[in-house]
């Protein structure tokens, strides 16, 4: 008779694991819902990065090397020559170096 107070133990050990599940699951969905109501989503504008406009020729940032639209670039003139920078720290560090 051995088996039983053994599966009496087992049982209540995956009682105890269950209900811990069930306050675990009941605290978190609070505190996600009070989180919510403190500080709603901010509506974003969407950028011009993501607003859909496909096409238009790229050129590489020569400061970080990031792929920039002709059209959407900061733009600045050397030794004749039109050069694309991704933002005007890039234009800035450039003039430095």
């Amino acid at each position: 008779m051995p088996v039983l107070p053994m599966f009496r133990l087992f049982f209540r050990f995956i009682v105890l694991l269950i209900i811990f599940a069930i306050i675990r699951y009941v605290i978190t969905s609070v505190a996600r819902f009070f989180s919510q109501v403190t500080n709603p989503p901010t509506q974003r504008q969407p950028s011009q990065a993501t607003s859909g406009t496909t096409g238009g020729e790229l050129k590489q940032d020569p400061v970080c090397g990031t792929f920039v639209p002709t059209a959407t670039s900061v733009k600045m003139t050397i030794n004749g020559e039109l050069v694309h920078f991704c933002s005007a720290d890039c234009r800035d560090k450039f003039k430095v170096a």
